[in-house]
């Protein structure tokens, strides 16, 4: 089976990675540089989810798949605190969609003053943590939860999600 991830993100590709070679026969996968089409920093649920449609789309488009993933991160706000949040699709060759939502947690009160200035939480998570590439590794998730849940964790749930609704639907695979 040929599986395309419409990102380079480390952390994505190992999560679609790790959970579809437990679950499918011999998945292929490709990694594809897509766009998301919404802002750097997505802003709540709703940009957030059309960032990752717009990759599942866009990577299944790309190449000739059986399915791909759209995997994205963004942040919220609820009840005057930003929280993190992070959305996935995956989209068959069929044109079947299915959606999930993950893990949120909120943002410490400087680290929620830097993004909602308008800065993308990763170069903010660079400077909070003085370490480079956060995004590929434990993310925002891993620094907050002493790397208990780490980014490709959470997302890898996500992708449970995501083949569970699918296998749902094709008991056969």
């Amino acid at each position: 089976m040929k599986i395309a991830i419409g990102t380079k993100n480390q952390a994505k590709n190992k999560a679609v990675q790790s959970i579809c070679l437990q679950l499918l026969k011999d998945p292929v996968f490709i990694s594809l540089d897509v766009q998301s089409n919404v802002s750097e920093q997505p802003f709540g649920d709703e940009e957030t989810l059309q960032g990752a449609l717009n990759r599942a789309k866009q990577a299944c488009k790309e190449e000739q798949v059986h399915m791909a993933f759209g995997l994205e991160g963004g942040v919220k706000e609820l009840n005057g605190q930003l929280f993190i949040c992070n959305w996935g699709v995956l989209q068959t060759e069929a044109g079947e969609q299915y959606l999930a939502g993950g893990a949120q947690l909120p943002l410490p009160r400087e680290v929620a003053l830097a993004v909602r200035s308008g800065e993308e939480l990763g170069p903010v998570m660079e400077r909070y943590t003085n370490q480079t590439g956060i995004r590929h590794n434990e993310g925002a998730v891993g620094v907050f939860t002493s790397n208990i849940v780490k980014r490709a964790d959470m997302f890898e749930h996500i992708v449970k999600l995501l083949l569970g609704q699918y296998f749902k639907d094709h008991p056969n695979c």
